[in-house]
């Protein structure tokens, strides 16, 4: 296995500079996937790999798809967070492949949140 140098680093910065903070980068929408272990037992796996596909499929270059740990929340999980530009985010809980596919045509494309899914909206951040 190669070992990274330091200008792997410098490329990898510059890569994903401005792409994990909505509010500096280019992005309009970002989705995080709850990836906990909790998740990942409840099927988080399978929803982060629809996201990534469905944003693939849309040439979704403006939408940033991450993955989080643990929401607190382990008995609903699978779950996710929208958040659009210059607005609250969303939390969706007990997610699977037909209802992902849905908050993303719905709320990350046409910004029209899904209320059935919906658990919160807000940010548990500070500052």
């Amino acid at each position: 296995m190669a070992k990274i140098k330091p200008e792997d680093l410098k490329r990898i910065k510059a890569q994903m500079a401005g792409t994990m903070n909505l509010r500096e980068g280019d992005a309009r929408a970002k989705v995080t996937v709850h990836m906990g272990t909790c998740g990942i037992a409840a099927g988080a796996r399978t929803i982060m790999n629809k996201m990534m596909s469905l944003v693939e499929e849309e040439e979704g270059k403006d939408i940033i798809v991450t993955a989080s740990g643990c929401a607190g929340l382990c008995s609903r999980e699978p779950m996710m967070t929208v958040e659009l530009k210059g607005e609250a985010p969303f939390k969706y809980v007990d997610l699977d492949e037909a209802k992902t596919e849905r908050i993303f045509q719905e709320h990350v494309l046409s910004g029209d949140v899904v209320t059935e899914f919906a658990l919160a909206v807000g940010s548990e951040r500070v500052g």
